[in-house]
């Protein structure tokens, strides 16, 4: 297992992360996954022998039964690995049981350390944007869990760039903790990130936590034009990630291709691609089977020639749009020097 640094912070997460969204299985989540504490132990147990010391949830997958079983698994361990949480969701049947308000984060951080079994969460997250709710105000109310020890590092996830910019520049502004990472959907079958959030990363340094790099299975191999995936499978009951899967098709075809020549599955093929980008620092990787599990963490020994990458980003490049063709036709004129 290799380590990549968190951002710009001081912390060292492996290039993959263990979530933990298909324990619990309660109302919605049922169709992610059913995991019970028994799967969850050993789940959990193989990824700390292979190395993983990143572990994701939420406080809303299966309303908070993830949280818990995901602490109980840890046990004893939980010392020694980073602990990730998120808050935004919909906890309760109250008005203000959701979103980004002090009064919900501060309610929300109290649950999630109590179902986790700690202290304090190493990296809280928002789970999105909150129209209502002032980025300042969140913002603030985040600082205090920092300076409170219950909370040591900030993110962000599935937020616009714009949004993103915001709440860096206020955080800046009124010398508040800021966000270190974002978690965001990025696979070879939806490259939209690329566009604005990816240089707004690199040039504030923060770390990117991909979600859902298998586009929600849809790039696990079982998916091809005359074979639409298996009964039973998270997508049939559940379409999402959104994909264009004709372009996703074309993509597969190549994978497919890739996958022959090194002679492992087509999912590995998906996860090795996205390690190879510069701005990416974890995989979220999440398993309903041990075989499942053992596959995506043999991902990180898969290296991809230089000819195999440049077949893999033809196929699945983003279409031009301004002002992106613009700024590179513009840019070759203003390249730094080289040193």
């Amino acid at each position: 297992m290799n380590y990549r640094q968190l951002g710009r912070t001081g912390l060292y997460v492996s290039e993959l992360c263990f979530g933990a969204m298909t324990f619990g299985g309660e109302g919605f989540w049922k169709v992610v996954g059913t995991q019970g504490q028994a799967e969850a132990d050993k789940l959990v147990g193989r990824s700390l022998d292979a190395g993983i010391n990143f572990f994701d949830t939420a406080n809303v997958y299966s309303n908070g039964l993830s949280e818990q079983l995901l602490g109980k698994a840890l046990g004893a361990k939980r010392s020694s690995v980073v602990l990730a949480t998120k808050v935004r969701g919909r906890m309760g049947p109250g008005v203000n049981e959701l979103g980004l308000s002090r009064g919900h984060i501060m309610d929300s951080v109290h649950a999630s350390l109590k179902r986790l079994g700690t202290d304090y969460i190493d990296l809280y997250q928002i789970h999105g944007y909150d129209a209502v709710t002032p980025m300042d105000e969140t913002l603030r109310a985040l600082d205090d869990l920092v300076r409170q020890g219950k909370v040591r590092y900030l993110g962000a996830s599935n937020l616009a760039a714009w949004q993103l910019m915001k709440a860096l520049g206020i955080s800046e502004n009124k010398g508040l903790s800021r966000f270190e990472s974002l978690q965001a959907y990025y696979t070879l079958a939806g490259r939209d990130l690329e566009r604005e959030l990816v240089p707004l990363m690199n040039d504030q340094q923060l770390g990117l936590m991909v979600w859902s790099p298998l586009a929600g299975g849809f790039l696990s191999g079982k998916y091809r034009r005359e074979q639409q995936g298996p009964q039973g499978s998270r997508r049939a009951e559940f379409d999402f990630p959104p994909v264009n899967k004709e372009r996703a098709y074309d993509v597969i075809d190549v994978m497919d291709g890739v996958a022959k020549e090194h002679g492992v599955s087509v999912a590995r093929v998906a996860l090795a691609w996205l390690l190879h980008q510069p701005h990416v620092t974890t995989l979220i990787i999440g398993a309903k089977t041990e075989q499942q599990l053992e596959d995506n963490l043999a991902c990180t020994t898969l290296k991809l020639t230089s000819e195999q990458l440049a077949k893999l980003d033809a196929v699945s490049k983003l279409p031009p749009e301004y002002p992106q063709w613009m700024l590179e036709r513009q840019g070759g004129d203003r390249v730094p020097p080289t040193k």
